[in-house]
């Protein structure tokens, strides 16, 4: 009689034993990577009352079965649902990441101070000291680092992924190496034909990050698909030309063939004057001029005090070419045909000649036969200039200019880098601007300078038998001798095709119908097993009644 009355307590013990892991997954149906348990039940201790017998031969009986009565349940086992994964849920914040699995069950690996333990909870912070923790518990999250001498990730022993100590807040700065020069130029362009040319500026940095402008004019030489380029000045983020004291010998150190007396251009008469051969005087509004001693003021005659400029009796000449006319300094002057009255200026030039081909516009060389030219900005390092020692040589490439007819538009432009885009272009110092994740788990950091930086990657753990895993709380889980090892290095998560999705969280994979059904059921032993107890408890007290 007692038996039942201890296999019913029994049942009660396991049924709420069931009860307890049922309320666990219900209470936890809300928390990050939460993996649901479930319990399985066996039957304990028999007491056998009759062994069984084998046939008889001699008497012709069989055998009998043993007589066994069953004391009771026990709790076998706990088992955790820990390769089913939970429901994706959105949260925007890209600390917070996803694991996806493809053939293998991945944990992130954290460090509590004292051991790594592993979690699915990927709700991340980074914390004062620049670490990537746990948000729930602050525990460091583990990974590789960036080697610092290749630039690429070390796997070897994890260690915590301080993302943001002092040498990654900045991305160090780069010179300028190269530069393109590209777009179609128009002959007909008034900018290419005037005194001035048409201006590019070419936007550069030097060792330290600072930046200047390089000004080079494009000039037509009044010869089919040729023109010169000339590097005019170079200003600093000031403003301030660097080059100012620089005499044009000196400038075609930097860029360009230096020519004594050449030709810097050929002008006729501007709209509204005449020039007599005859008496070598020129006519505008009516009124007769000859030019003055500085050649660049023309006198009336009979009336000296009466002049106008050489701007204004020829057409493209500039008051800076005329400035330089009059300056005794300068090697400028200007030479009067007698026959035609049309002005030649002549002076120093520093440039290179452009050559594009007549037929297709394409182009030929740039001050000879290569298709790029060096800016060589190291000489200001080296004697031109005694205050900046940080400039680097960029190689400046011509060959994707076009010259064809354009509506008089010439869309030529200079660029820093090569036509890759990326390539020898130059930065600034930049400050970091943001951090993301990648699908590998590949940290990196943005930089206000353009730049992409490697920080570190985070590792995961897998286990030939996760289900082996003990729970810790904080939906973290430690190792045991059934679910293997870690060997303190970790995996890639891509091995296998798995990844990382950032602004995600996995939740928990408790199925609240199932747990409802589990519950009613668990209800319903547990009742059976009460009533168990009850009529054991009358059918004793009537054996108890009978002894009276």
């Amino acid at each position: 009689m007692m038996r039942s009355m201890y296999s019913a307590v029994s049942g009660l013990k396991t049924h709420q034993t069931r009860m307890d892991v049922i309320g666990n997954n219900i209470a936890n149906v809300n928390t990050v990577a939460f993996k649901s348990s479930s319990v399985t039940f066996s039957d304990i201790l028999y007491q056998t009352t009759s062994n069984a017998s084998g046939a008889n031969a001699t008497t012709g009986t069989g055998g009998v079965n043993a007589k066994q009565i069953g004391l009771g349940t026990t709790a076998a086992a706990t088992k955790v649902s820990i390769t089913s994964a939970g429901a994706s849920e959105t949260t925007g914040n890209p600390f917070d990441i996803r694991l996806t699995d493809k053939n293998s069950t991945n944990f992130f690996i954290v460090n509590n101070g004292s051991e790594n333990v592993f979690t699915r909870s990927g709700s991340f912070y980074v914390d004062g000291s620049g670490n990537l923790c746990m948000s729930s518990t602050g525990y460091t999250v583990m990974g590789w680092q960036v080697d610092e001498t290749t630039g690429e990730i070390r796997k070897d022993t994890v260690s915590a992924l301080r993302i943001m100590q002092e040498k990654n807040l900045t991305s160090a700065q780069e010179a300028t190496t190269q530069a393109t020069i590209a777009g179609v130029l128009d002959e007909n362009d008034t900018d290419v034909k005037n005194d001035a040319g048409r201006v590019m500026n070419l936007n550069f940095y030097d060792n330290l990050g600072y930046q200047y402008t390089a000004k080079f004019a494009i000039k037509s030489t009044g010869t089919d698909g040729k023109y010169t380029v000339e590097l005019t000045s170079v200003l600093d983020s000031n403003n301030q030309n660097i080059t100012a004291k620089l005499t044009k010998q000196q400038m075609s150190q930097l860029f360009g063939n230096y020519q004594a007396d050449a030709t810097l251009g050929q002008y006729g008469l501007a709209k509204g004057c005449t020039y007599d051969a005859t008496t070598r005087q020129y006519e505008k509004d009516g009124k007769k001029y000859q030019v003055s001693a500085d050649s660049t003021v023309f006198q009336e005659v009979g009336k000296p005090t009466n002049t106008v400029s050489i701007t204004e009796i020829f057409s493209g000449i500039t008051t800076t070419m005329a400035n330089d006319i009059k300056d005794t300094t300068s090697k400028t002057n200007v030479e009067f045909d007698t026959a035609t009255g049309h002005a030649t200026v002549k002076g120093e030039k520093t440039s290179y000649d452009l050559v594009f081909d007549t037929s297709t516009g394409k182009f030929v060389s740039i001050g000879g036969d290569t298709p790029s030219t060096m800016l060589n900005m190291s000489v200001l390092s080296s004697g031109l200039l005694n205050n900046n020692g940080n400039f680097q040589n960029i190689s400046v490439d011509f060959s994707q200019c076009l010259n064809y007819e354009h509506g008089g538009k010439s869309t030529i432009g200079a660029d820093a880098g090569a036509t890759d885009g990326t390539t020898g272009k130059g930065r600034k110092l930049g400050a970091m601007t943001g951090i993301f994740i990648d699908t590998s788990g590949r940290i990196y950091g943005t930089y206000d300078n353009g730049n992409t930086e490697l920080l570190g990657q985070i590792a995961v753990a897998q286990f030939s038998n996760a289900s082996g895993l003990e729970k810790v709380g904080e939906s973290c889980y430690r190792t045991t001798l059934n679910s293997g090892e870690f060997d303190g290095i970790g995996v890639e998560i891509s091995a296998d095709g798995s990844s990382m999705t950032t602004g995600e969280l996995e939740m928990s994979n408790v199925d609240l119908s199932s747990e409802f059904t589990s519950m009613i059921t668990t209800q319903r032993g547990f009742q059976a097993n009460s009533r168990v107890i009850t009529t054991s408890d009358t059918l004793l007290e009537e054996l108890v009644n009978l002894k009276r």
